[in-house]
């Protein structure tokens, strides 16, 4: 699969994100045109040039902005030219994407790094993300940085992301609120899980756009992954000069992925055994390592009824399996069948604000496309319980307030 791996020594920002992608090969030409489907090119020139940090030739890309982002909530309803104002908040930014001519990919990609922002600031301040009001991170530098971004990774067909330790910077920064720390804390929540250090110097090298990117798509690794082969090196320049190059090295290139894992399917049939005990089995079997246990009701021969009882398990957990097997049911057999591929989606997790509490949903997406989302079972169940509402009632308020977060 087609990849990258982002070395964050000298920070990530929006703008070196851009200058990275440039100079691996997207076309200036073409990230214009498809920014253009914003329908917002007034508000906006991109500038694209070469620089030398530290004597590395690096492309700059840096957004000059000519007015304010229209309220297009406000324009939709009145069916007038928007106004202009100064702060945005996540539901108008969605407005914007979902009124945009970009492909469905391009949409969901940048709709997610923006809802981890919003889930980020949300967070900070104590606000509904939705309700969130935007004020560096929701100008037009940044919203063109995201989207920007999102067509970069779907022109180069990048299906996975890898990123190393982030050097944040030190200090303090000004911002909306007023002087904030180094990493400012929105950028600090969006980079849990991914270890970050400060060094060099006293400025913000890591930006929440760079952070946001950074939760919404990439794997830590801290070194280029084994099975990465590089196809070419490229950098994007950020805004300082320091005593390092203050740039973002982009390697792009093939991902073979970790060595295949051989798993195994262990089947055998059941005619004979008390059926209260199958659940006992099916806890027992996950608890030794199992991927997954089903039964299937069958007819042996002589119209027996049986239950075929199925395990799908890997090498390393195939004969703790097979001795349960042995040693909990009636079975004097089990059948083996290896299994020569297993294919997964890459998961994440969303929490979502519903009228009944908070649930959190699974995101499944499968070469860059979302194709399934799942609300929690056991936190729809306690929320229904102590709402004393149907259960269903409840998974459909989450499914639908995420569905409205992606855009769909």
């Amino acid at each position: 699969m087609k990849a990258v791996y982002l070395d964050c020594f000298s920070g990530i920002s929006g703008n070196m994100l851009l200058g990275a992608f440039l100079q691996a090969g997207v076309p200036v030409d073409y990230l214009v045109g498809e920014l253009k489907k914003l329908h917002m090119a007034d508000a906006f020139r991109l500038d694209v040039s070469s620089v030398r940090k530290s004597g590395i030739m690096a492309v700059y890309a840096v957004v000059e902005v000519r007015e304010e982002l229209p309220d297009f909530t406000a324009a939709a309803a009145d069916g007038l030219t928007p106004p202009h104002h100064a702060h945005h908040t996540m539901a108008e930014i969605r407005t914007l994407l979902l009124a945009s001519d970009l492909s469905d990919n391009v949409k969901q990609q940048a709709l997610l790094v923006f809802q981890c922002l919003a889930e980020a600031e949300g967070k900070v301040h104590g606000q509904n993300p939705d309700e969130v009001g935007f004020h560096e991170v929701g100008a037009v530098d940044s919203i063109v940085d995201i989207v920007g971004t999102a067509i970069c990774l779907d022109y180069l067909e990048i299906e996975k992301v890898f990123v190393s330790q982030v050097n944040t910077g030190s200090g303090f920064v000004a911002c909306q609120h007023g002087i904030m720390m180094v990493p400012a804390p929105a950028t600090a929540e969006l980079l849990q899980g991914v270890p970050f250090y400060h060094k060099v110097a006293e400025k913000e090298l890591t930006t929440p756009t760079g952070a946001a990117v950074i939760r919404a798509f990439a794997t830590f690794a801290e070194n280029l992954p084994v099975d990465f082969q590089t196809r070419g090196i490229a950098y994007g320049a950020g805004t300082w000069d320091l005593e390092i190059p203050n740039v973002l090295r982009l390697y792009w290139g093939e991902y073979q992925g970790k060595p295949v894992q051989k798993h195994c399917l262990l089947e055998t049939n059941i005619d004979d055994m008390n059926p209260q005990i199958f659940g006992y089995v099916y806890e027992r079997l996950l608890a030794a390592g199992a991927l997954d246990v089903w039964t299937t009701p069958i007819f042996m021969k002589k119209n027996r009824p049986a239950t075929a009882l199925s395990v799908l398990t890997d090498e390393e957990h195939k004969e703790a399996c097979c001795d349960l097997l042995f040693a909990e049911t009636t079975t004097i057999g089990i059948r083996v069948t290896p299994i020569e591929q297993r294919r997964e989606a890459v998961r994440r997790t969303a929490r979502v604000d519903t009228s009944y509490g908070e649930v959190s949903c699974k995101i499944s997406a499968y070469k860059g496309r979302i194709v399934s989302v799942s609300a929690e079972y056991e936190d729809c169940r306690r929320l229904a319980v102590s709402c004393r509402v149907p259960l269903k009632q409840v998974q459909l308020a989450a499914l639908s307030e995420l569905y409205h977060r992606l855009g769909e």
